[in-house]
């Protein structure tokens, strides 16, 4: 990701529809697809999706109405706010992101063997 674009948990919801998409929606075919788990008005998608363009998040482009897509890719931007969480809460020391999940108990033991796996393959 060339520039850190942040965005808030609704226009996420938004760059999520769009993502899923993997091509240009208009503003209703984004509505219709976040009314599966939020019913939104109009203005409130419009609204949404006139910030992400102005983040450089979202491209518009004029057709018959306006179609909007991603700037940035989905892996990027996790990978970008991943980066963010750490530096952040676990000043960038990733040891200690692993270490306060396992303290929490947020990790299971299979998913600690799994982990284990993981980086044994991969490193």
């Amino acid at each position: 990701m060339e520039k850190n674009i942040t965005v808030s948990d609704s226009e996420l919801e938004i760059l999520e529809v769009l993502w899923a998409a993997e091509m240009p929606l208009n503003a209703g075919e984004v509505r219709n697809a976040l009314n599966e788990h939020k019913s939104w008005e109009r203005t409130t998608v419009l609204t949404l999706i006139q910030r992400l363009v102005k983040k450089g998040a979202v491209a518009q482009e004029k057709r018959e109405v306006y179609y909007y897509s991603p700037c940035i890719a989905r892996e990027a931007y996790v990978r970008a706010e991943t980066k963010s969480f750490v530096e952040k809460f676990f000043k960038g020391s990733s040891k200690n992101l692993a270490a306060a999940l396992v303290d929490s108990d947020a990790l299971t033991k299979k998913d600690i063997e799994e982990l284990r796996d993981y980086f044994n393959r991969n490193v």
